[in-house]
C-alpha cells in the first residue's frame, strides 16, 4: 500500500475554514482484484504553520494539492519576473501582495471584456480559474502562500522538474507533490453544482450531486480502473458536508494516483515547467 494525501488548500486557513487533508491508501491490483483507493483518515490544518509541519512528515508519500503550482508564462514574461520556476516561486512568495494586486488589475484593465486574464495552458483545458485570479476564488494567493512552503520542505515536483523521478518511480523517502483540481473530475460525473461555502446555498440539489459523485467514484463509473473505498460513516460525512472540502481532498488524492500510475506522470511532452500541469488532465486534450 502506498500512502497518498489529498489536500484542499486555503491561503488563509482558520478554525472555521481549515486546510483539509484526506489520507488514503493506494492498493495495487492483485490478480482479479481491482485497484482501489481507500480513505483511511482525515485531518484539518487551521494554520499555515500546521501546513508546514505536515509537509515535513517522513516519506514516502504522494500528494495532490488543490492550488496553482505556477502562474501564466505570458504574465511572468511581461512583468520581467524570474523565468526559472524555483526562483519565480521565491520571488512571488516574498512579493508584497498589494503590489501584486496592482499588477493583476493593471493587466486586466488594459484588456477587453472576455480577455481580461492571462491563462496557463492547463487552466483553459481543465476549466479551472485563471491562476492569476486574486479574488473569488483568490487562487493567486494560494500560490503565494503554499508554494514557497512546499518548495522549502524539499518536496519533489514532477511537473516542474524539481527534482523528481524520471517517471512514476519513487525514491525510498520521496515526498511527491502534484497539482490537482477536483472540479475537473467532478464535472466528468455531473455538471450540477455540488458545493458552497454559504450555508444558505447548501441545498438538497447540491447534496444529491455530491452523492452522485461519491457513488460514481466508488463504482468506477468513469472507467478509471480504480474504485474508491471508505467506511459508511465517511461516505455519509462526504455527502453531508455542504462545503465539500473533504470530498475535494479525496478527489485531489485520486487525481494524484491517476497521474502517478501513468508513464512520466501523464505530463505533456511539450510541458512548460514554469506553468506546470494539473494531475490527470489528459495532454491529448491540449
Amino acid at each position: 500500500m502506498r500512502l497518498v494525501f489529498g489536500i484542499d488548500f486555503s491561503s488563509a486557513p482558520s478554525l472555521r475554514k481549515p486546510i483539509t487533508v484526506a489520507a488514503l491508501g493506494w492498493h495495487a491490483r492483485r490478480g482479479a482484484q481491482a485497484e482501489r483507493l481507500e480513505l483511511l483518515d482525515m485531518a484539518t490544518l487551521p494554520t499555515l504553520l500546521d501546513f508546514e509541519h505536515f509537509l515535513h512528515r517522513p516519506g514516502p508519500w504522494l500528494a495532490g494539492l488543490d492550488l496553482p503550482f505556477g502562474q501564466p508564462r505570458s504574465l511572468i514574461e511581461a512583468q520581467g519576473w524570474p523565468l526559472d520556476w524555483p526562483a519565480f516561486i521565491g520571488f512571488f512568495g516574498s512579493h508584497d501582495r498589494n503590489l501584486l494586486r496592482d499588477v493583476f488589475r493593471a493587466w486586466c484593465d488594459a484588456r477587453p471584456v472576455g480577455q481580461k486574464f492571462a491563462w496557463r495552458v492547463v487552466d483553459r483545458i481543465a476549466g479551472s480559474s485563471p491562476a492569476m485570479r486574486w479574488t473569488n476564488p483568490p487562487v493567486a494567493w494560494m500560490t503565494q502562500a503554499g508554494m514557497p512552503r512546499m518548495l522549502a520542505a524539499g518536496l519533489c515536483f514532477p511537473a516542474h522538474s524539481h527534482p523528481c523521478p524520471a517517471s512514476n518511480g519513487y525514491r525510498l523517502d520521496a515526498r511527491v507533490a502534484l497539482e490537482a483540481y477536483p472540479g475537473h473530475m467532478a464535472r466528468r460525473i455531473t455538471r450540477s453544482s455540488y458545493k458552497s461555502d454559504d450555508p444558505a446555498k447548501q441545498t438538497l440539489g447540491r447534496r444529491q450531486a455530491r452523492q452522485e459523485i461519491i457513488e460514481a467514484l466508488c463504482t468506477d463509473r468513469l472507467g478509471l480502473g480504480m474504485c474508491l473505498q471508505m467506511r459508511i460513516e465517511w461516505a455519509r460525512l462526504l455527502e453531508s458536508e455542504g462545503s465539500a472540502d473533504l470530498l475535494d481532498a479525496v478527489i485531489c488524492g485520486l487525481q494524484a494516483v491517476l497521474a502517478a500510475r501513468s508513464p512520466d506522470w501523464g505530463l505533456p511532452i511539450d510541458l512548460d515547467p514554469l506553468e506546470g500541469w494539473i494531475a490527470s488532465v489528459p495532454p491529448s486534450l491540449k
